[in-house]
C-alpha cells in the first residue's frame, strides 16, 4: 500500500503483522491505536490541548515567536522643525519604522499648556527657558501606534543631544541643539497614556 506521502511511517491499518514490533497481541494494538491517534491530533492541528499531545505522541509542539505588544505613544514636532517644513520628512521616519500616526493636530501651545505639561520639571534651571521654546512657534503632536512603540519612537528620534544621537535618526538628521532638538516621545507607558490623554479626547484617536 502507498504511504502517505505528510506521514511515511504510518501503519496503513489496525491490525497485527509480522514486522510490527510484539505482532499478534495486545501490545501490537495498543502501539497501533497510540500510532493512529497521534496522526489524528497532529492532522487536526489539536494546539488547545498541548499536553495532551504530549502525553500521548511523546513530543512537544514547536514554540511560536513571541508578537510584540501593541502600544500607543505620544510625540511632539518642534517649533525648530516645524518652522523648517520638516513635519512631512519626521513623520515618513516613524512610518518607515512600522509606527502608524492615529491621531495629529497642529497646534500654537498657550503658555500655560507648555507649563502644565513640563510640570515635571519645575524645579529645573531650564524649565522657564524650555516653555518658552515650546510655546515659539507651532507644534505637531500626535498618537503613534504599533508594535512595542514606546521604544522605538525613541530609537527613530534619537540621543536627546543631537551630537550622540545615532546616524540616520531624526535628531541626527535635523536637531539645533539640545533644546532645539526638533521631536519628543513619551519614555514609558505610564507616561504615554498621561501626555496623550492631555492634548487628545479618546474619540480623537482612530485606529
Amino acid at each position: 500500500m502507498a504511504k502517505d506521502p505528510l506521514y511515511p511511517n504510518r501503519r496503513p491499518a489496525l491490525a497485527a503483522d509480522a514486522s510490527w514490533p510484539g505482532s499478534g497481541g495486545l501490545v501490537a494494538v495498543t502501539q497501533l491505536l497510540q500510532w493512529h491517534l497521534c496522526e489524528v491530533i497532529t492532522r487536526a492541528k489539536f494546539n488547545a490541548y498541548p499536553y495532551l499531545e504530549l502525553a500521548i505522541c511523546g513530543f512537544k509542539q514547536p514554540r511560536r515567536a513571541k508578537k510584540m505588544a501593541i502600544e500607543r505613544t505620544f510625540s511632539i514636532i518642534k517649533p525648530d522643525a516645524t518652522k523648517r517644513n520638516l513635519t512631512g520628512k519626521i513623520i515618513s521616519k516613524f512610518e518607515d519604522a512600522g509606527l502608524r500616526v492615529v491621531a495629529s493636530k497642529r497646534i500654537h501651545m498657550t503658555q500655560a499648556q507648555a507649563e502644565g505639561f513640563y510640570a515635571v520639571h519645575k524645579e529645573r534651571p531650564f524649565y522657564g527657558d524650555l516653555c518658552s521654546y515650546m510655546v515659539s512657534g507651532p507644534v505637531v503632536v500626535q498618537v503613534l501606534e504599533g508594535e512595542d512603540a514606546i521604544a522605538k519612537n525613541r530609537e527613530v528620534m534619537g540621543a536627546t543631544n543631537p551630537a550622540d544621537a545615532a546616524p540616520g535618526t531624526i535628531r541626527a538628521e535635523f536637531a539645533e541643539s539640545i533644546e532645539a532638538n526638533s521631536v519628543h516621545g513619551s519614555d514609558a507607558p505610564e507616561t504615554a497614556a498621561e501626555e496623550i490623554k492631555f492634548f487628545f479626547t479618546d474619540d480623537e484617536i482612530v485606529g
